[in-house]
């Protein structure tokens, strides 16, 4: 079981973008400012780092990679691998030094800002889970032994999205829950999945239709788990939908639409859904609109479970909350705050750093930490009041999402991996 003082995978212990156990964290830090170590990584990827106990579990692509060319006229793409494979890294938390890397696939493929090792990995302090941009699921122990594998494209026919597999599984309990919503390249039904977390064997398979077309087919997020009355329900975005379903069977409980208004056929979706509880968080491209809703319906519940409906949701980044106040980043650097039960804004539109954003907030010890594209990191004040408290500039590309555990903050660039802490 996931503890506060872990980050076992996607967006912390809670799936809550929070690290509530993390405490005396750096505001200000840098190349020579509280950097307790940094380790040069294989190349640039979006995953997120994830730790238990004393070790940190990093997923990089194999250096040497370019970037795709887009032939805008003939809206073409040539995606070009200049190397193939892509690595696991185990590192010790405490000083940097690597307790082991193996290679967990191969095949890179790059898609403007993807490539093959944008999923983040998952573990449980026993096992370390991998899913890869090719859709390609390991698991491993943490001492670095192979235990399974699975392709999902062997499996189940060929994944298609406009810019490449990005979603990373959802580890509860026992079982590992996969999405994949797609249609954009591919006209192989969408569908989710429970597997065994310790076999990889199939629990349950699901197809999973949706309203959405074109691009709107695509959903790059991770599934998320809500508590009603009790029992569990499986959430997942994507089509102009949001579903429940049982996990025990897959079978779908409800849906949701009016996620697309305009019928908009670019409709793809990549921040992933936020739960608390019973109450579900989530929206459509460029958050319009981005909805406050009760899990727990049954049938077609469009409409009917809506808490609040506003347009200040985020495109690319994944909001944080601390279950009172929810904080929404979107892709141009400004936040806004909301009351996480009615949607109403605390403050909205605030500016930080200039820059593209597309690695989520995280917050952690009363602070929010964001770093934009261009590796700067703007530090403000969590609560209702908003305050810039620094910008510390970092250099590398970065995609990934900072997280915290214990007193250590950990970004992630392309070139590196930093644990910053207060220096004694």
């Amino acid at each position: 079981m996931a503890h506060d003082g872990d980050w076992p995978q996607w967006r912390g212990p809670q799936a809550s973008g929070a690290a509530k156990g993390a405490k005396n964290l750096p505001v200000k830090f840098g190349e020579s400012e509280n950097l307790q170590w940094k380790v040069k990584l294989p190349s640039w990827s979006a995953a997120t780092p994830v730790v238990w106990g004393d070790t940190v579990y990093v997923l990089s692509a194999e250096e040497g990679f370019v970037n795709p060319t887009y032939d805008t006229k003939k809206l073409s793409r040539k995606a070009e691998t200049a190397s193939d494979k892509i690595y696991l890294l185990a590192l010790n938390r405490r000083d940097g030094k690597q307790k082991w890397r193996l290679q967990v696939d191969s095949g890179n493929v790059l898609n403007r800002k993807q490539n093959a090792s944008s999923p983040s990995p998952i573990t449980d302090g026993k096992h370390v889970w991998v899913m890869t941009g090719n859709v390609r699921l390991g698991c491993w122990t943490v001492a670095g032994k192979p235990v399974w594998k699975r392709d999902f494209v062997e499996d189940y026919g060929h994944v298609g999205l406009n810019h490449g597999y990005a979603s990373t599984p959802l580890l509860d309990g026992n079982r590992l829950y996969v999405q994949v919503v797609h249609g954009y390249r591919s006209e192989n039904p969408s569908y989710t999945a429970a597997l065994d977390k310790l076999t990889g064997k199939t629990i349950w398979k699901e197809l999973r239709p949706a309203p959405g077309i074109v691009e709107s087919k695509d959903n790059y997020g991770t599934p998320q788990m809500a508590q009603v009355n009790g029992k569990k329900e499986l959430i997942v975005f994507g089509g102009d939908i949001a579903t429940g379903q049982d996990p025990d069977t897959g079978k779908e409980l409800w849906r949701m639409g009016g996620f697309n208004p305009p019928a908009f056929q670019m409709n793809r979706t990549i921040s992933s859904l936020l739960v608390v509880g019973d109450q579900v968080v989530v929206g459509g491209n460029r958050g319009r609109p981005y909805i406050g809703f009760k899990a727990g319906g049954r049938g077609d519940v469009t409409g009917k479970v809506e808490l609040w409906n506003n347009n200040l949701g985020p495109d690319v980044p994944t909001p944080a909350t601390d279950g009172k106040l929810l904080y929404v980043l979107n892709d141009k650097g400004y936040y806004n705050c909301l009351d996480l039960k009615t949607g109403k804004p605390v403050y909205e539109g605030q500016r930080i750093e200039l820059g593209s954003y597309s690695s989520s907030p995280l917050l952690a010890d009363g602070k929010l930490y964001a770093i934009n594209e261009d590796g700067t990191v703007t530090v403000t004040k969590a609560g209702e009041k908003f305050e810039v408290l620094a910008v510390n500039k970092l250099d590398g590309y970065t995609l990934a999402s900072p997280i915290a555990v214990g007193n250590q903050l950990f970004i992630r660039t392309a070139e590196a991996l930093y644990a910053f802490a207060h220096k004694h």
